[in-house]
């Protein structure tokens, strides 16, 4: 959460740092800030600004220049959105500038006995008392200023620093909180998300948690906060510029929605072995003799990833035959859980940054578990951690609320739960039946976008609605609270996922005419256990939208699906209720990019 940009090189820096935080505004956008400087300047310029990046721009004035400077979109922990709240944070003698990433645990004490010894807090931050530790330090090099302070912070951040002392550098470090440095020529940036890179470079230096840099116009140098020299060779980003763009959609949900069929052919190009009925997953690093030595899998994630969690288990199961479950990474992580030797762990993660799932796999690590991971990002801190792992090639996704990468990270499933399988007990005609169907996949996907407008009228007619009731039985339960989820962040209407099953041990005491079902609908095995349910439901007065492969007679509404294999069918059943999302949010004049209270990488506990 929150995003950083910083520049240093010869290029006048305040337009730079600003179309950056344009690029990482999905990151935080309840308040921006910018600090610059320059070897010739006497001091920091700063301005800052509650709301967007838009309002920090309209306050910045035109004799505003600079060859160096950070900036800062926030996403409030400590201290409500206000222009003393946003970042960057000055010392009180306006010499050192903080941009910061990540939580301070301890920040009350430090807070208390820094006004104990005389030093007045601006903000309710607790980053403001990082600047004050720096500044106070009285260490000579910039560098040996900021290592002091860590010493001193228990918790998460990723930092930039400015010092007016020392205006031909930017210091920067990470623990737990993203740090991206880019590589130009004759010129350096640093950002929390190569989004806010790519643009000016596409050379780029990671930090691990733990390390520091410097950078200078000409030269970068990295280190530990123990101040151990490190080794960072930059890397290529696969990612471009145009990739960040809208591309002629409206919004990046939008767009992203409609990228689903080109990012599905994607994650399966090259993966497919027709000769042996069986997939190539080269990042797993895992023989046939260690796949049938795997006796659970457990897999972890958070929010959306957490379902898609749900969704790899069951198709692991089914497909493979290994007993699979999904847990969030949140909890996994602080219930003192049994950690088996026998149990394959995946770390489920659209950036690949997320802080609870990251824990969880050191945690894991910590105790000898073998941990795959399944990311969006490549080298990504979850991706750097796991033992080995898939990536799910969905492309930048720049919308807060996830779609192509939920769609992609299913598909990354399956292709695991076939390989799994093949190794173990699953036929040769299952595996071509199966490899068909994910074929299918991005021909299918394209034909339910086709049904936009007649989702849209039906997004029309339940958007009065205060709250919604999303059900469905084994593979549909997860879509169900998929759905569920996608329907409250974009829209701010209530909405509650239950198992059918489970209608009449107490939900069945809210259906009435106010309040809709979605019903998640298959073509399986449990068809006509999904139609009493619908009966239920409808003897009550319920309203009732059904995802289904065929019309439902007891439903007022049915968005058919095409019919793919039953076990992938799953995959399929979530795309229309994205769509039904999204234009509900629309018809109710939401912001749909930039849900309030929520950010993209959910890098703070």
């Amino acid at each position: 959460m929150c995003g950083i940009v910083g520049y240093i090189g010869k290029r006048d820096v305040a337009p730079l740092l600003l179309e950056g935080l344009q690029r990482l505004e999905y990151r935080g956008y309840d308040s921006a800030g910018v600090v610059i400087t320059s070897p010739k300047a006497s001091g920091l310029k700063m301005v800052k600004a509650k709301g967007r990046v838009r309002d920090l721009e309209a306050k910045v004035p035109a004799r505003f220049k600079g060859t160096t400077g950070i900036a800062h979109t926030r996403w409030a922990t400590h201290g409500a959105p206000s222009d003393e709240n946003a970042h960057p944070h000055m010392s009180g003698d306006n010499k050192v500038a903080v941009v910061h990433n990540g939580i301070v645990d301890n920040a009350s004490d430090l807070r208390a006995k820094l006004t104990a010894e005389g030093v007045t807090f601006l903000s309710e931050t607790d980053t403001e008392v990082l600047t004050h530790l720096i500044a106070r330090s009285p260490a000579e090099k910039l560098e040996d200023k900021v290592r002091e302070a860590l010493r001193l912070i228990e918790g998460t951040y990723g930092i930039a620093v400015l010092h007016a002392d020392f205006p031909d550098r930017i210091v920067v470090a990470r623990n737990g909180s993203p740090v991206v440095l880019g590589i130009g020529e004759k010129e350096m940036f640093v950002a929390s998300d190569i989004a806010a890179l790519v643009a000016h470079t596409r050379q780029i230096v990671t930090l691990d948690d733990g390390e520091m840099a410097t950078l200078k116009a000409d030269d970068f140098r990295t280190y530990t906060t123990e101040g151990t020299r490190t080794t960072a060779a930059p890397t290529t980003v696969e990612w471009e510029a145009a990739s960040y763009d809208m591309g002629g959609h409206d919004t990046y949900m939008h767009k992203e929605i409609f990228e689903q069929p080109e990012a599905v052919d994607r994650v399966l190009r090259g993966r497919i072995d027709e000769r042996f009925s069986a997939v190539h997953l080269g990042g797993l690093n895992l023989d046939a003799r260690e796949a049938r030595s795997v006796r659970r899998v457990k897999i972890l994630g958070c929010g959306t990833s957490y379902h898609a969690g749900l969704i790899g288990a069951q198709m692991i199961e089914e497909l493979a035959r290994i007993p699979a479950d999904a847990e969030p990474a949140s909890e996994f992580r602080y219930r003192n859980p049994v950690v088996d030797p026998d149990t394959l762990y995946i770390a489920v993660s659209q950036s690949g940054e997320t802080y609870d799932v990251l824990a969880a796999v050191q945690e894991l690590k910590r105790k000898g578990a073998r941990v795959f991971g399944v990311v969006n990002v490549v080298g990504s801190a979850i991706a750097r951690e796991s033992d080995a792992g898939v990536y799910v090639h969905a492309g930048p996704e720049v919308c807060v609320v996830s779609t192509k990468c939920f769609t992609n990270t299913t598909v990354a499933f399956a292709l695991l739960a076939l390989h799994l399988g093949r190794i173990r007990d699953l036929s040769v005609a299952d595996g071509k039946r199966i490899i068909e169907g994910l074929r299918k996949l991005p021909g299918q996907i394209t034909e339910i976008l086709e049904q936009e407008e007649q989702i849209k009228k039906i997004a029309e007619e339940y958007a009065d609605a205060r709250s919604m009731m999303f059900i469905g039985r084994v593979r549909g339960y997860p879509v169900a609270r998929e759905a569920s989820l996608k329907l409250k962040e974009v829209s701010y209407i209530h909405a509650e996922a239950y198992p059918a099953s489970e209608l009449k041990h107490g939900p069945l005491a809210l259906i009435e005419p106010a309040l809709p079902t979605v019903a998640i609908v298959p073509d399986d095995d449990l068809l006509e256990k999904n139609r009493a349910a619908l009966e239920e439901i409808k003897a009550r007065s319920g309203r009732i939208l059904a995802v289904a492969h065929q019309e439902q007679e007891k439903a007022d509404r049915t968005i058919v699906v095409p019919k793919n294999e039953d076990e992938l069918d799953p995959i399929l059943m979530g795309i229309p209720l994205q769509l039904l999302a999204y234009h509900t949010a629309l018809a109710l004049g939401r912001d749909i990019d930039k849900p309030r209270n929520l950010a993209k990488s959910v890098t703070v506990e």
